[in-house]
């Protein structure tokens, strides 16, 4: 009675798909063939939607789903028609039938869903209707669901199963993942702290990594680890330590991520302390310390890619990290400043940068 796309024995893991290529997938053949996400927790799966909505605009209503959660008159339910003395479905409002638009439906965790609205769902993924009502034309239907071997209960039975297209979702690699966290505003600290220690992004299905202190792993008890999105929850952990105290964020940030993971945080905590002021920075690139520890120059880059304005600004830092010994971590800098989508209008114009990209163009 079940399937699913992983198991112990087939290594089918390997066989992945990135959360990029996933949005330009689902549109393309998710009006005819629903996809179904499959990755362990914490990785992105349900941010797709959002990131369909910004790809495809308004021209859809998108509607999430939350499958487990969810009972038979959420979805539809039978009204008597006293004139036909007939049963007649109506749709639940979530579905927002009421509007024209075409429909990107997100039928999220979806193999934890009761049963009973499997069944249902079935014909909604094969043919696009919620009982006997059909969906506008165009409409695209995905799923997502963690993976069976996580051990949290997903399970979806065959016959289903083979009415969809089950795709195993890449964790991000760490450049991703810094790419991401910093055009979404999350603290500098935690960024830095995730490129000295890429093996937080690291999965349990991964070669070697059955002993990782900081990840998921279905084999261990384990209630707080490191995600993609566990580490973006804790950003406001971060920055209202001043607030909290180091008592109560660090049992906020052990709740989180676990307890290897905030211990190894607050040796990043305590080194901002020490750092140079950025505005001293901009004022004195030439004449301002440079920490000697790598953690501490990571932070100040992080720091600096939330806090440029201008090109002055700009001009000014890149003198400032010119200075550093390593190009290897000038270019950590560079790479993030031309992924974010605020800083790249300014690296696209600025003399200091394209002299240093000349200058290390085997780097990249």
């Amino acid at each position: 009675m079940v399937s699913g796309c992983i198991n112990e024995e087939n290594d089918m893991h390997t066989q992945t798909v990135t959360i990029n290529e996933l949005r330009k997938l689902i549109p393309t053949i998710g009006k005819d063939l629903t996809p179904i996400i499959q990755s362990e927790p914490g990785v992105g799966k349900t941010s797709l939607l959002g990131m369909l909505e910004e790809d495809l605009g308004d021209g859809y209503d998108y509607i999430y789903v939350d499958c487990p959660v969810k009972d038979m008159q959420d979805i539809a339910m039978t009204i008597p028609n006293h004139e036909t003395r007939t049963l007649e479905t109506y749709v639940g409002s979530l579905f927002k039938l009421d509007s024209p638009k075409p429909k990107v439906i997100l039928l999220d965790e979806f193999m934890k869903a009761p049963k009973l609205l499997q069944v249902i769902f079935t014909r909604l993924m094969l043919e696009r209707f919620i009982g006997d009502t059909p969906l506008p034309k165009g409409s695209i239907v995905f799923g997502t669901s963690n993976n069976q071997s996580d051990g949290v209960g997903d399970t979806m039975m065959a016959h289903a199963s083979n009415r969809v297209c089950i795709l195993q979702m890449a964790k991000p690699t760490t450049e991703e993942w810094l790419a991401w966290a910093t055009n979404n505003n999350i603290s500098a600290l935690i960024r830095a702290w995730v490129h000295m220690f890429p093996r937080c992004l690291k999965s349990y299905l991964d070669d070697n990594e059955t002993d990782n202190p900081y990840i998921f792993n279905p084999k261990k008890t384990q209630l707080s680890f490191v995600s993609p999105r566990s580490l973006a929850k804790s950003s406001v952990i971060v920055e209202n330590r001043d607030i909290l105290g180091e008592v109560a964020t660090m049992s906020a940030l052990t709740g989180t991520l676990g307890a290897s993971a905030s211990a190894d945080m607050s040796a990043f905590l305590s080194l901002e302390k020490s750092l140079p002021n950025m505005d001293d920075i901009l004022q004195s690139p030439d004449t301002v310390e440079i920490p000697k520890e790598i953690s501490a120059q990571l932070i100040l880059m992080f720091h600096a890619l939330d806090k440029l304005e201008t090109q002055d600004d700009l001009s000014e830092f890149m003198k400032y990290i010119k200075r550093m010994k390593s190009a290897e971590i000038q270019a950590i800098f560079f790479t993030m400043l031309v992924r974010n989508k605020r800083t790249i209008r300014l690296a696209r114009g600025n003399e200091e940068v394209k002299d240093w990209a000349k200058n290390n163009n085997e780097l990249f």
